[in-house]
């Protein structure tokens, strides 16, 4: 009998285990933006795993897997590809770029120009690339991993608000512990992990991974809890943007995959209240008063979920 969509889910979830030690919890959220359709930033300094979690993530399910190094010379084409001019028959021939794959590592996404960073706002939204007016659809699935450099790094650009808002959720790796980090070194004296890693389900698997999110019931009393902690931001005199109905929808979606991967057919205010900062976060920008005294986004949903009651 074929795997159930949460026992397919739970041997994705342990198979990057094998590799990424000690980061369970960021693994299940990437997961869940997998499953739910979205993408993933990664904040964090250089050498925390950013890379190996993607390049694992992808052999796991069995996908193609591309990296992009973006740098401040990196052009729009050299992403979406571009079309080549053949003077022999007066023809041209599109040359894919590297967006056509099913994980896509967009490494050090800040370091590249906000023109640049544009040609990725279609690709993520809609899965397909325009070139020259023609449109071509990306493979499915489709998943970008973003890292980014901390914003005070040197030779690095703030992501533009409608960048941002298409990530579904922002997280960082952060440094191992003490115990992980020596588990980390036996563990590549001879091999790193990374090579012994074997697919684990097919990209077929994800593609009904997705379809099951969407079949995931989300109680009318929940949704009204979400979207009042939505609100609450809007009406906060500390940000100068709020949440966008895009990231509501945001919201519910990864609710809907985090109550899958945990197999329940049904969305509890925990599964809200658990991802409500990796999901809005990244998406509030709090005014430049509220900066200056300490007030991060972090702390504004919190206020939030402590003025929201809880429904049964």
């Amino acid at each position: 009998m074929a795997d159930s969509i949460p026992q397919l889910l739970q041997r994705l979830e342990a198979n990057l285990n094998q590799v990424l030690f000690g980061k369970s919890d960021r693994i299940r959220l990437v997961l869940i933006a997998l499953t739910a359709g979205g993408h993933v930033l990664l904040e964090d300094v250089p050498g925390t795993g950013k890379t190996t979690l993607a390049k694992s993530l992808a052999r796991s399910i069995e996908g193609d897997f591309r990296r992009i190094q973006f740098t401040p010379d990196l052009l729009p084409a050299d992403i979406l590809g571009s079309n080549l001019y053949h003077a022999r028959d007066a023809t041209f021939t599109y040359r894919p770029g590297p967006v056509f794959t099913h994980v896509l590592l967009a490494d050090e996404i800040n370091r590249t120009s906000p023109r640049t960073q544009s040609a990725l706002l279609e690709v993520m939204s809609e899965g397909q690339v325009t070139v020259d007016g023609e449109r071509r659809d990306l493979p499915e699935p489709f998943f970008v991993i973003a890292t980014q450099n901390p914003g005070d790094f040197h030779g690095t650009y703030p992501l533009p608000e409608a960048q941002l808002d298409r990530f579904l959720l922002r997280l960082s790796l952060g440094y191992p512990s003490l115990d992980q980090e020596l588990e980390v070194l036996f563990s590549q004296q001879e091999q790193h992990p990374f090579e012994r890693l074997e697919p684990v389900v097919t990209v077929d698997d994800v593609l009904r991974m997705q379809a099951a999110v969407r079949g995931v019931r989300l109680d009318r009393a929940v949704a009204e809890y979400l979207l009042r902690v939505v609100h609450a931001t809007r009406d906060d005199p500390r940000l100068r943007l709020g949440i966008s109905p895009r990231g509501s929808l945001a919201l519910a979606r990864a609710s809907q995959a985090r109550a899958l991967l945990l197999g329940r057919d049904y969305v509890l205010p925990e599964d809200v209240r658990t991802l409500v900062e990796p999901v809005l976060a990244h998406r509030m920008a709090p005014d430049s008063r509220a900066r200056y005294e300490g007030v991060t986004a972090a702390l504004i949903l919190e206020q939030a979920l402590a003025r929201t009651p809880v429904p049964r």
